[in-house]
């Protein structure tokens, strides 16, 4: 793994880097600019690299990982990509779109310990699971493999902290998105929603630790054992969010931090709290 990231060890026994680069793209966005990314993303130092088959953009990522496997710039193995397959999409549709002769980590269930135990996937886990959703998994009968990780909105408006303490006690790391509390998931998310790099505590706290709103907000989420996934089109601020590991926060900072949870999802998928197996009734 890329000397510039920690990294944290999955139950699996693999590893994943502590600081993931996130591709989702707005619709107006062109895929040219995602391949671009990536590219940028890579050379910047990133390792762990996250898409998504609703993304649309998995052929870009792969030509951008290809691209940088040939010029030398990464290894394969040194490489943690993550992919969240639709509903008919397979790990074996992923690799082909990706371009990769295995994928790392995959956010669906059925079929995936057979992919695993066939060598399609490292890692396997899921996402958006609410803490009685993945108990209900644990105690499936004859489970095979435990998730390694849960991918979930997580950011100082939501912090998750019930969830983050009932995973950490199964050993299921969380990764989290949004993790700046997003306006870019334009589909998604009311743009009246509050600016959360805005906030002038976070800011007090950025001006008190000469840093940037965005690298406290990801130190914060690092700095409770979660696993951000930081995303941006600007080279600058793909370097700048690398330096999370070059310092820590007090822990008075933290706990002023923890007060600014609200409880606040910017991503509620309200299009589907009808259906049986919402997840975000729970409390976590």
């Amino acid at each position: 793994m890329s000397s510039k990231q920690q990294c944290v060890k999955l139950n699996d026994g693999h590893f994943i880097p502590a600081l993931g680069f996130g591709t989702y793209k707005p619709n107006e966005v062109p895929k040219s600019k995602s391949l671009e990314a990536a590219c940028l993303a890579l050379d910047a130092g990133y390792r762990h690299i996250d898409t998504a088959y609703v993304y649309h953009i998995e052929e870009e990522i792969g030509q951008a990982i290809q691209s940088k496997i040939k010029a030398g710039v990464v290894k394969r193995e040194d490489l943690f990509i993550t992919t969240k397959p639709g509903d008919n999409d397979f790990p074996v549709d992923e690799q082909r779109k990706l371009l990769l002769d295995t994928v790392d980590f995959c956010d669906t269930w059925e079929m995936l310990e057979k992919c695993k135990d066939a060598g399609l996937v490292k890692s396997i886990g899921v996402s958006n699971f609410n803490h009685k959703q993945l108990e209900r998994l644990l105690n499936k009968p004859g489970l095979k493999y435990k998730p390694v990780c849960n991918q979930v909105e997580c950011h100082l408006y939501l912090n998750q902290s019930k969830l983050l303490d009932y995973c950490k006690s199964k050993e299921i790391v969380l990764v989290a998105y949004g993790a700046l509390g997003t306006q870019r998931y334009k589909e998604w998310v009311d743009q009246n929603s509050p600016v959360l790099l805005n906030d002038p505590v976070l800011c007090d706290v950025a001006k008190k630790n000469k840093r940037s709103p965005a690298l406290i907000a990801l130190r914060y989420l690092v700095q409770r054992g979660v696993v951000p996934l930081a995303q941006s089109f600007k080279e600058n601020e793909m370097r700048e969010n690398l330096q999370v590991f070059e310092f820590q926060l007090f822990p008075e900072d933290m706990k002023i931090l923890d007060g600014l949870n609200k409880n606040f999802r910017y991503v509620p998928v309200m299009s589907l709290v009808h259906h049986p197996e919402y997840p975000f009734s729970e409390e976590y």
